[in-house]
Parts: structure tokens; C-alpha cells; sequence
């Protein structure tokens, strides 16, 4: 998978740019609030996830414009194929000239992975922050996920109003049976799906994480949940008889206390929590074997390289690790934003691009 060329007009800082990256690595280089990790962020919306940095559709237009379009040309599934967004109060996408219904529907056409400094913080972070990785990661690989996904959270949302009104309203009480129902359903194939990509992650983390350590430390990952089912039926039951015996305290709370939505992904280094006693070096290669390992699941389940977008992240790596890194993505199509393109130059050969007040320059 390679982006051939993009353009954006009007996205945040980035007033008219132009750019035809090489199939290898890609430099973006300038001081900080110039643009870099926009043109980064512009590349990934094209997956049909929303904003890496969780920002909303109308925050990605200039503050002097009402929209902002973004167009890109790439190569997938052995063909040459265009993509475009219009960004005004929502997306609108077109595809290979046609008109998608929604902007989600570029969901496995276009796959990319990004690293950025949020997610060296990955694992020090709460639990919703890891819940947040693997539901991206499993939106880009199935696209019917991040349909069920969307259609859990209403359902959750409308079980949590539910929740408050019926302390007023006694009779609404018979009403709850159907949310119960939906969310046990929903719920049931969340955790069979998380389970299954943590499952499967689990070796090529831990191989990159002993690269990354020199071998010094294990990696392990598990999916932390308070089901035990091992079927999306037997969790579905199980879920829905939580459900029922947490009632009177999710009554009293006035939320809703069992689901994937309590779930974590627990991540421990020579069998103790990263998270509470890692260090912050531990804790930043244990990111980075997550991600790294989340390109090669989407290499093997579809065939195709994901586009690899780090931003800013290898500046805060120690040489040895930087090294490791650009070594083991050799082959891919990568964008890297840096302040100063120098050290990078000295480990990996690429095409470097500077960006100044949302204005970009090829300088080799």
C-alpha cells in the first residue's frame, strides 16, 4: 500500500499543499505548530477513522474557512485508485468517483498505522486509552467492528439515561430487559473480537519488545475482562446475567458497571504491570512493540503493507532504538516528522520535505 500523491486545502493550518512522497521513507521536517502533524493527520483520516488526536470534524477545517478538502491518490489490492474528503459539519467521501454514504466507508481500502507521542503514553495512561488502540486497530482490519462498536456505545448511552430516569419513572423499569438484551448481544462480540487480536498480537509484540530490550525482558499481553466465555454465545449469555445481577447497583449509580466498556488490555514486563512499575523506557518500547506488531497483523490478515505515520516520536528514542526501528520497517512506505532531518538522514536513506506556516517545500 503506498500513497502516490495528496493534497489539502484549508485543513488546519494547511492552506493549499501538494505531495508526491517516494515509496520509501518521507522526511517531513520544521519547527513545531508549522503543520507537521497535520499532513500526518490528513493521510490517516483517509482510513475512515476519525482523528488520531480525538479532534472533532469541525476543529480539522482553518479557522478563517467553512470547509476543508482533502485528495489523495494511492495504490492497494493491485490497482491505482483515488480517494477525496470534504470536510464542512461532517465528512463526505468519494471514492474512485463514487459517492460514499458515509465517510467510514474507507474502512479497508486505505490502512496506515501512526505513532505519535500519545501513544508512547499508551501504556502509562487509563484503561479507556487501550481500549482505544484495539478498537482502532480492529476498525481498520473489520470494518462490520466498528459498525458493532458504535451500535454498542448508543445502546450504552441509552442504558445509562435509562438507568437515572427509572428512580422517577417505576414504570420504565420493564423497558430495561431490551437494552440488557441489545448490549449483551453487541457487548458479547466485542470481547470475542478484542480477545481474539490481543491473542494473535501477542507473539510479534513480544518478539519486537525483545528487540527492542536487547533481550533483557519478556513482553506479555493479555485481554482483561470479567467474562469468562469462550464462544460470542456463551459470553452473551454470561453478559446478560451480569447485566441482570448488577442491576440494583448500576440502579443506584445510575451507569452501567459490566461490558467491554470496563474492559483493559493488561500489559506486563517480565510478569509486573508496565503500567505500575515500568519505567518510562519500558513503557515507551511496550508502545512501540504494540504498534509495530499491529502493521504486521494487518500484513498477514490482508496481504497488504500499511502506510506507517510517526510523528515526532523518534526524536524522544535513544539511537539504538531508532536504529531498530527504521530496520525493521525497511520495505514499508513511511512518513516521519522531525525538527531537524539530520540524525535521521544518518541511519536510513529518504525523500525530505520542509513544512513552514503550513507551506511545504521538497528539498530532496
Amino acid at each position: 500500500m503506498k500513497v502516490t500523491r495528496l493534497s489539502a486545502s484549508h485543513y488546519r493550518n494547511l492552506n493549499e499543499i501538494e505531495i508526491f512522497p517516494q515509496e520509501g521513507v518521507n522526511i517531513i521536517y520544521g519547527e513545531n505548530a508549522q503543520g507537521k502533524t497535520n499532513l500526518l493527520e490528513s493521510i490517516w483520516m483517509f482510513t475512515g477513522c476519525r482523528s488520531f488526536r480525538g479532534a472533532k470534524d469541525a476543529e480539522l477545517i482553518s479557522l478563517q474557512d467553512k470547509a476543508a478538502r482533502l485528495d489523495m491518490d494511492f495504490y492497494a489490492r493491485g490497482r491505482d485508485q483515488n480517494a477525496s474528503l470534504l470536510l464542512d459539519e461532517k465528512r463526505h467521501a468519494v471514492l474512485n468517483g463514487v459517492q460514499l454514504s458515509s465517510a467510514t466507508r474507507l474502512m479497508g481500502e486505505f490502512r496506515a498505522v501512526v505513532f505519535s507521542p500519545v501513544h508512547l503514553s499508551l501504556v502509562k495512561e487509563g484503561p479507556a486509552q487501550r481500549r482505544r488502540f484495539l478498537d482502532l486497530a480492529l476498525s481498520q482490519l473489520k470494518p462490520r467492528y466498528a459498525s458493532v462498536l458504535s451500535q454498542y456505545n448508543r445502546a450504552l448511552v441509552q442504558r445509562n439515561i435509562l438507568l437515572k430516569d427509572i428512580p422517577y419513572h417505576a414504570e420504565l423499569m420493564d423497558t430495561l430487559e431490551i437494552w440488557d438484551d441489545k448490549l449483551s448481544m453487541l457487548g458479547a462480540q466485542i470481547i470475542y473480537q478484542r480477545r481474539c487480536y490481543v491473542e494473535r498480537m501477542q507473539e510479534s509484540a513480544a518478539s519486537f519488545y525483545h528487540g527492542l530490550s536487547r533481550g533483557r525482558e519478556v513482553l506479555h499481553l493479555a485481554y482483561a475482562s470479567s467474562m469468562e466465555g469462550q464462544t460470542t454465545a456463551q459470553l452473551s449469555q454470561e453478559l446478560r446475567e451480569k447485566l441482570v445481577r448488577a442491576r440494583r447497583e448500576d440502579l443506584k449509580n445510575g451507569s452501567t458497571s459490566i461490558g467491554p466498556h470496563r474492559d483493559d488490555l493488561e500489559i506486563l514486563v517480565d510478569q509486573m504491570s508496565a503500567r505500575i512499575y515500568g519505567s518510562q523506557g519500558q513503557q515507551r518500547s511496550c508502545a512501540l512493540s504494540m504498534k509495530l506488531s499491529e502493521a504486521v497483523l494487518i500484513r498477514e490478515i490482508t496481504g497488504e503493507q500499511p502506510v506507517a505515520l510517526l510523528d515526532d516520536v523518534m526524536s524522544e528514542l535513544d539511537a539504538g532504538r531508532q536504529d531498530y526501528i527504521l530496520n525493521h520497517i525497511e520495505g514499508w512506505q513511511v512518513f516521519i516528522t522531525c525538527c531537524e532531518p539530520s540524525s535521521l538522514l544518518r541511519l536510513c536513506a529518504g525523500k525530505t520535505f520542509s513544512l513552514r506556516s503550513g507551506r511545504l517545500e521538497e528539498t530532496a
